[in-house]
């Protein structure tokens, strides 16, 4: 997969973005520069969040937050948020994500001939008409376990008054508190269970105030059945004609600055020069090897308005922090990585996988493998020399400098923030087998000496030269590693102009 092109109209502090990255250029490394406010990182964000999680409904939640407060204007049903060219091997397939209000839904509607007479049918966001399939299986569930407790308390009702009749009844009611979340049905239960003699007309009581909420499920059941059968068949007709046009429905989402704010509009995506059979296939490819690795102290804008605000407050006033859901959401997001200390759980791993592989490499062929050997190699030229290993038992990593004839024995917190990152890349990229996909790197340089600033360039090239690498950056040392026409610029620009240079002739 090879990103071409990315071109965004109006989204957030990006305007009239339009970077092109050459299919053709080698190495397929492109330092992306601006000013400190250019928007880089929000580029960078949003190119990962559509092509990540666009296809899975359990990461969507960071697309709508991602988008929250982007409005189409009044007076217009959709406006394109991204766009999107993608080299897939073969043939550029280009990917229009464009937000629209129900407006835009009701057309597609109407343009179908199957349904003639849209307004006078009440349309609902696909947000609801979504949300009313679960409803009607939650709604379902209770009637159901109402209907048991009904028919179990009849079975209550034979038993003789006696000690056994209260034991078994108080484990009846807590079977069905559990089934039953409703305060009036709590609060008898509560009063039943403070008494041992338990009567027939409280236990008649109980048995009423069960069929009342059982009623009460049926009617609200049957109305939802009704609202949602009202609106199926346009929704259907809706997703036939988008499906005909090559659209996909991602998810709806709230234009207002509120979280809480109602999800009015939709986030759609439209594919050209791709048939639309092979369309669902290719954005789940595409999701797959896409990439975001950051630093941990970046302001993430899919993590939700509440989680980003925790990097504003004091933890005092909170018993939450912010990268407490930072690596959840790593945990959520496959392609998500945050490079700032070693992963020892990622170098163990490693070191076991090469293991492995010797072991099997003499089962096979009666020669021990060489696998763990120049794993050790590489890392030790990674870290100037030091020779990392792993402990005997496993459980850990230990490192060991030859200096003067000496060997001095080191710990992974002896090692500096740049040996360590520097580490933690390498790992991540070659152990999680990251291999033709587009990596996105925002301030990679952090904690880089100048000379490894440029050294990045070659440790991409030679460690994973399949992928293509865009690096959101500040540095010049890096982007003086690549030939200019590599570099590419977000106003305000961050290459100088080059004002000291005097012509002579």
């Amino acid at each position: 997969m090879h990103l071409l092109r990315v071109q965004v109209p109006d989204f957030r502090g990006l305007k009239d973005i339009d970077i092109t990255f050459e299919k053709d250029f080698f190495p397929k490394i492109f330092p992306l520069g601006s000013q400190n406010g250019g928007g880089k990182s929000t580029l960078l964000q949003l190119i990962f969040v559509l092509l990540h999680c666009s296809v899975d409904d359990d990461k969507k939640t960071f697309l709508q937050n991602l988008i929250q407060g982007f409005k189409v204007a009044d007076g217009e049903d959709k406006k394109n948020l991204a766009i999107i060219d993608i080299w897939n091997g073969e043939k550029i397939v280009q990917i229009i994500f464009f937000a629209c209000k129900n407006s835009f839904l009701k057309k597609s509607a109407s343009l179908n001939v199957k349904i003639k007479n849209t307004e006078d049918i009440t349309f609902y966001p696909v947000t609801q008409f979504k949300g009313m399939e679960k409803q009607i299986a939650d709604l379902e569930a209770v009637n159901k376990s109402l209907t048991l407790s009904s028919h179990r308390l009849d079975t209550i009702k034979n038993i003789e008054d006696n000690e056994q009749r209260f034991d078994t009844a108080k484990k009846e009611f807590m079977w069905i508190q559990q089934l039953v979340s409703n305060s009036r049905v709590s609060a008898l239960i509560s009063v039943v269970n403070s008494k041992k003699n338990v009567s027939i007309k409280e236990i008649e009581r109980f048995q009423d105030e069960i069929k009342y909420r059982l009623q009460e499920v049926e009617n609200n059941l049957n109305n939802l059945k009704s609202t949602y059968g009202s609106c199926e068949e346009v929704w259907e007709k809706i997703i036939e004609h988008l499906t005909e046009k090559n659209m996909t429905y991602i998810c709806n989402y709230s234009s207002g600055k509120n979280s809480n704010d109602q999800q009015n509009e939709a986030l759609l995506c439209n594919l050209s020069n791709i048939d639309r059979k092979e369309t669902n296939d290719f954005l789940n490819r595409l999701s797959e090897k896409i990439f975001l690795a950051a630093p941990s102290t970046q302001v993430f804008l899919f993590l939700d308005r509440s989680a980003r605000e925790l990097l504003f407050k004091s933890h005092s006033q909170t018993n939450e922090h912010y990268f407490d859901k930072i690596k959840k959401s790593k945990s959520q997001l496959k392609g998500f990585f945050t490079y700032d200390f070693l992963d020892v759980d990622l170098l163990i791993e490693a070191f076991k996988a090469a293991i492995d592989k010797d072991i099997k490499e003499a089962r096979e062929t009666r020669k021990y493998g060489n696998s763990y050997q120049t794993l050790v190699n590489e890392l030790s030229f990674l870290l100037s020399c030091k020779t990392i290993n792993i402990d005997k038992d496993l459980s850990g990593v230990n490192l060991k400098l030859e200096k003067n004839g000496e060997t001095i024995e080191l710990y992974p917190e002896d090692l500096s923030h740049g040996e360590l990152k520097r580490l933690s890349i390498y790992l991540w990229l070659k152990f999680r087998n990251i291999e033709d996909a587009i990596v996105l790197m925002d301030e990679i340089e952090i904690a880089f000496h100048p000379d490894w600033q440029y050294q990045i360039i070659s440790d991409l090239k030679e460690w994973t030269p399949s992928n293509q690498y865009i690096l959101a950056t500040h540095s010049y040392a890096l982007c003086e590693a690549l030939t200019p026409a590599h570099v590419k610029e977000i106003e305000p620009k961050l290459l100088k102009q080059q004002s000291n240079i005097t012509n002579e002739s």
